[in-house]
């Protein structure tokens, strides 16, 4: 994981690299469809790193397929993030409308101000969970499709195996998301232009995370 902080700048190493993040920012402008494509072109530019080859893949709308088994993935594993906190937090909401009306309980409302605060915070503790596991995931998928990304046992010994290099992966990913977020400052085309910045930055960070981790290679 030594130089896995060459993640912020080896985009610009291809020389084409602006053409094909201009390209693939304006696919993602498309809804739903631009995601898929943009976690296929990621994961083909992956394919690049493991070549050996600094370069990122092709920008155009050839990903569809390959980024749906991984956009079907994601999407399990954050509904089953909020289904955990909605379960929680649908009673506490229901418990304080009820004590809304006439004489209100004052333990069932702090029992609902509990249960809210517990919600929120599988939420965020999931999230930020997800977001450390996000490599393995990835990679799980790649290899053996949606039944492999949701295979959670499977998914958590590869995270597992070096703890060091999961941890540090994440981190990474949270500042690959913050920044895909800085587009936000400029409309449309800004926010798009970050986001394909910040998947082929997700291509790198993912790649040293494989070639760290001894269950990611000797799969």
């Amino acid at each position: 994981m030594d130089r896995i902080t060459d993640a912020f700048i080896w985009p610009s190493r291809d020389p084409e690299w602006l053409r094909k993040l201009l390209i693939t920012a304006l696919i993602l402008l498309i809804p739903v469809i631009g995601a898929i494509n943009g976690l296929g072109w990621m994961l083909a530019s992956l394919d690049r790193l493991r070549a050996g080859e600094e370069r990122l893949a092709p920008a155009n709308l050839g990903y569809i397929g390959r980024g749906f088994r991984l956009f079907v993935v994601d999407l399990v594993y954050e509904l089953g993030i909020v289904l955990a906190a909605a379960l929680i937090y649908v009673p506490a909401i229901v418990m304080a409308s009820n004590e809304s009306r006439g004489s209100a309980n004052p333990a069932l409302i702090s029992l609902a101000v509990v249960l809210s605060l517990l919600a929120f915070s599988i939420m965020t503790l999931g999230s930020l969970a997800l977001n450390f596991a996000m490599p393995a995931i990835v990679l799980a998928t790649d290899r053996d499709g949606i039944t492999g990304g949701l295979h959670v046992g499977a998914v958590l010994r590869m995270a597992r195996a070096n703890m060091a290099n999961t941890l540090i992966a994440g981190l990474m990913l949270i500042a690959a998301g913050f920044v895909g977020s800085l587009g936000i400052v400029v409309c449309g085309i800004g926010v798009a232009f970050t986001t394909a910045y910040a998947l082929a930055m997700q291509a790198w960070i993912v790649r040293s995370f494989e070639v760290g981790s001894p269950a990611a290679t000797a799969a």
